[in-house]
């Protein structure tokens, strides 16, 4: 399965896409019955903030039952079909990301952010920026409305960010997020078996949950084979591990000369 040039033209102007229905609802449910177990076998309380910060049932992250999701799944093409065939790293597991109701109401408004700063306990190492290419969402749950542990984008910030790297540095990134205007922000809907593909210089963020819900998801993150070498570099030049955006990355940029 390839993206379309429609769902490739999201992706540059928006930073996102959503696909619905990629992952087979058997494969959703098997992945729900492994995390559901794991789950009842108890979490330790002192453990609930590094476990919201990385992921959930931590046994589980490598195993068949979730990395399928991706690694067996039309998620993969249509990944590949952006980043490019071949193109992107083995996958060996994903972040088991849950989101719990909160009593908390009025419920509090997202904060955007960049994945790969450090805090205290999302185990990245104090003064590193650790980007990647590509978030890749699998949803497990239904998310029918708004303040239900949305996933809540800017759209087109990933321009933004690029822009303001370009004239200030991507070191600028180790002290917080950019001073910039942000565009109002997006709360996605979505169904179990969709997915939905993130630039990696999108602002995103969670919405607090005040569903009777728990919304359920896997986030797999991308790394281009040559990311190593052109890690920083792609902060500035936000297409360069993205040869299947090259062609429409390419128009938009002609565009924008012609009319200088």
């Amino acid at each position: 399965m390839q993206l379309s040039y429609e769902q490739k033209q999201a992706i540059y102007a928006k930073g996102y896409v959503k696909i619905p229905g990629v992952i087979p609802r058997v494969m959703v449910d098997a992945a729900l019955r492994a995390i559901n177990h794991s789950v009842g076998e108890g979490m330790s309380a002192e453990e609930m903030a590094t476990l919201r910060a990385q992921s959930y049932c931590r046994e589980l992250q490598a195993a068949p039952v979730i990395t399928d999701l991706l690694n067996k799944t039309p998620a993969w093409s249509l990944a590949e079909s952006a980043i490019g065939e071949g193109k992107i790293k083995p996958v060996r597991g994903g972040q088991i990301a849950l989101r719990f109701p909160t009593m908390q109401d009025p419920p509090p408004p997202p904060h955007p952010h960049l994945d790969g700063m450090y805090t205290p306990t999302n185990g990245v190492p104090e003064g590193t920026i650790q980007n990647f290419t590509m978030l890749l969402g699998v949803v497990l749950s239904d998310v029918p409305t708004s303040f239900s542990g949305n996933l809540t984008v800017w759209p087109g910030t990933h321009h933004i960010y690029e822009q303001y790297f370009q004239q200030h540095g991507w070191e600028t990134l180790l002290n917080g997020m950019p001073p910039v205007a942000l565009p109002e922000p997006e709360q996605l809907t979505a169904q179990a078996g969709d997915i939905v593909l993130c630039h990696y210089q999108l602002a995103h963020g969670i919405t607090a949950n005040i569903s009777p819900n728990i919304r359920y998801a896997i986030y797999f993150r991308l790394h281009h084979v040559e990311h190593e070498t052109y890690a920083k570099q792609t902060m500035t030049d936000i297409w360069l591990e993205w040869p299947g955006m090259a062609e429409i990355a390419g128009r938009h940029r002609a565009a924008v000369g012609e009319t200088i």
